[in-house]
């Protein structure tokens, strides 16, 4: 397998092993990019939190369906919202069951409250929403699904490439979006790249748009 997964005295580290100058790739909420947008982000008035709706909806439970490396779930965390993140895919799994608990030991109270906030499950996300009662039903089910490649900077392609390369592509996102329309019971938001077409060609109730990305916002159905 050209990706490996590597326990380091720090943490839990993915490796190139076909390029071996590659920086790894890891999940990290203590510093970094995480810790720089929980304090520079814009709180309630950024993008993604206008989208999930914390201008209407208090406290909501947020249901990250592709989960990734959990930086999406980790804002919505950090704005009050319990989110419940799944991730199907045993590596990445792995990289963030293992930024958890290195964020979650770390000195740092307000750290420890995000985290409490944030509840980590290995599951295909279509398999586990048809498996919810009504009473279980999440506030809001958020969509990540794999964007096209960039070619902006060397740390992008490269975890791009991982993405592309040991996720695959989200070719079942058109029925995910169908099945986190029944089981939503405010709202359903999907990122896309700004000028990407709608997911599965269904038009979004409406459109909240951010610097670089936009986030689609769908209703239930029955």
């Amino acid at each position: 397998m050209r990706y490996r997964l590597q326990q380091t005295l720090d943490r839990l580290e993915l490796h190139d092993t076909e390029e071996a100058l590659t920086q790894p790739v890891y999940v990290d909420f203590i510093g970094g990019k995480a810790r720089h947008r929980l304090h520079y982000g814009g709180g309630k008035g950024q993008a993604i939190a206008k989208a999930i709706g914390l201008h209407k909806i208090k406290h909501p439970h947020v249901v990250d369906a592709t989960a990734g490396l959990g930086r999406e779930a980790f804002v919505l965390a950090s704005l009050g919202c319990r989110v419940t993140l799944l991730e199907r895919n045993p590596l990445v799994h792995a990289l963030l069951a293992d930024g958890l608990q290195r964020a979650a030991q770390a000195d740092d109270a307000a750290l420890h409250a995000i985290i409490g906030r944030m509840t980590l499950l290995a599951a295909d996300a279509r398999d586990w929403l048809s498996t919810l009662t009504a009473a279980a039903q999440p506030d809001v089910i958020y969509l990540d699904p794999m964007f096209p490649p960039r070619r902006k900077t060397a740390r992008v392609q490269k975890e791009m490439q991982f993405f592309h390369t040991v996720v695959g592509e989200d070719k079942d996102s058109g029925a995910l979006l169908a099945s986190a329309r029944r089981a939503a019971r405010k709202r359903i938001v999907v990122k896309r790249p700004s000028g990407a077409p709608t997911l599965a060609a269904v038009t979004p109730n409406f459109v909240i748009r951010g610097k670089t990305t936009r986030y689609d916002v769908y209703v239930p159905v029955d």
